[in-house]
């Protein structure tokens, strides 16, 4: 922060603005625009889609901006960037190709249409910020590796809580201590709700229900823990990690909850718990000094072996631009996996479900997502939440039963499952899962 906000003002000073294209219009989208427009110098919205264009009028409209034009053609576009007049493209792709824009944000929250844009934006040397966690957990390895042929960044974004968490485990790391665990917090716990249940909240924020629904039935912390592991190797304890464990202690004891041998052995784990005081995300170290301890003690840190690091807050479009900036500027992107998927994130039926129903999104009524080994993942041909949407079931399945890719037909001409295939044929030199694409989708 202390580099970015310096170097953000000189671009200030010399008119060049960092041009940003924003992809989804939705509740994120609308923060993050009124934040870039309105607080941070030195970078500004060029241009937004939306599928429902009005949308996209409309948050620029809600920061203030109201010379807002509607482009059909490339052309127009980069025309329009180019006077500085505020865009709302009718083609997303337009966006990724245009010369005039510096960075691309993914706020879509979709697996297939996201994985679309991403890889166009690669094809023309942009790099793309991430408010997108279920592709990142999906297919994020591979597409980094798409990012890398073209040149590119993918990256992760500050103040959502897996930057959040992997600042503070840079940091951490920084100061000599070795990272344990990698926990989240959360207010709430209940796999089996749904979008009827969540409306009224949903209503109150001015935000989706389905996406509402996913933070409340664990999907979403399920996708953030997931891009945690992978950008570290941690793994989870188990499939669904604390499943909703309540701990309402003192942060600064949190420590007693995991056996430090158990986490040594396994090399860190991802976790996350219920209802912790003053905490959003923490990080448990130890140091193998004992001089070092004996500082640690001194600083009220407690005695050990776990040392709680702990951030109380993740402001997500506040700190978002950050993430653009050190992009933009320093090449610097958040959160990338050190190489193949650690952890993913598995279906589990909500209800019981029954053959020749058509499965709907995450975040809706049929499926709730659970973070598990990679390994297990694949053993299992376990099918991804980020994947379930449009899976014709093939035979019944039980409530909380683990959803397969033998119990499902997939969708065919999926560009994500393609994707998945090239990732574990990529990583793990495993090839089931191209067998299991549907004919003419195969990579």
């Amino acid at each position: 922060m202390i580099i970015v906000d310096t170097a953000l003002r000189a671009r200030e000073e010399q008119g060049k603005p960092i041009r940003v294209g924003l992809i989804g219009a939705g509740f994120m989208g609308q923060g993050l625009t009124n934040q870039i427009e309105n607080s941070v110098p030195g970078m500004r919205v060029a241009a937004v889609y939306n599928r429902r264009p009005e949308r996209a009028f409309q948050i620029y409209r809600y920061s203030g901006r109201e010379d807002v034009i509607a482009v059909a053609s490339q052309a127009a576009l980069d025309d329009a960037i180019r006077r500085a007049q505020p865009a709302v493209a009718e083609d997303a792709f337009t966006i990724c190709r245009s010369p005039e824009i510096d960075v691309v944000v993914d706020v879509t929250g979709s697996v297939e249409f996201g994985a679309r844009v991403i890889l166009e934006a690669f094809r023309h040397g942009k790099p793309v910020v991430l408010m997108n966690a279920e592709v990142d957990a999906t297919i994020g390895p591979i597409l980094r590796v798409y990012a890398r042929k073209h040149g590119a960044i993918l990256s992760a974004c500050d103040g959502d809580e897996p930057g959040v968490q992997m600042n503070l485990f840079r940091w951490v790391k920084g100061l000599g201590l070795i990272p344990r665990v990698m926990g989240n917090v959360k207010g709430l716990q209940d796999p089996y709700r749904n979008p009827t249940t969540q409306q009224g909240w949903a209503e109150r924020w001015g935000q989706n229900a389905a996406m509402v629904t996913s933070f409340a039935d664990g999907s979403k912390i399920s996708f953030e823990q997931a891009i945690v592991a992978n950008a570290t190797g941690f793994v989870v304890k188990s499939r669904g990690m604390s499943r909703g464990l309540e701990y309402k202690d003192d942060v600064m004891k949190i420590g007693k909850l995991y056996d430090i041998d158990e986490v040594r052995k396994l090399g860190g784990i991802i976790d996350y718990v219920v209802g912790t005081p003053l905490t959003k995300v923490y990080v448990l170290a130890e140091h193998p000094d004992p001089k070092q301890q004996h500082y640690l003690s001194l600083y009220k840190m407690g005695d050990g072996p776990l040392y709680p690091f702990f951030i109380p807050y993740h402001l997500v479009h506040f700190e978002t631009p950050m993430s653009i900036a050190r992009v933009a500027l320093f090449r610097d992107g958040l959160a990338p996996p050190l190489g193949g998927p650690v952890v993913e994130v598995c279906a589990v039926a909500k209800t019981n479900l029954s053959a020749g129903q058509i499965l709907d999104d995450y975040g809706m009524y049929m499926t709730y997502g659970e973070a598990v080994n990679t390994g297990e993942m694949s053993a299992g041909r376990y099918l991804p939440e980020g994947l379930v949407e449009g899976c014709k079931l093939k035979r019944d399945v039980v409530k909380d039963a683990v959803i397969t890719y033998d119990d499902v037909e997939l969708p065919p001409n999926r560009l994500a499952d393609r994707l998945r295939a090239e990732q574990y044929r990529h990583f793990r030199k495993e090839t089931w899962l191209d067998e299991l694409l549907p004919v003419g989708g195969r990579a």
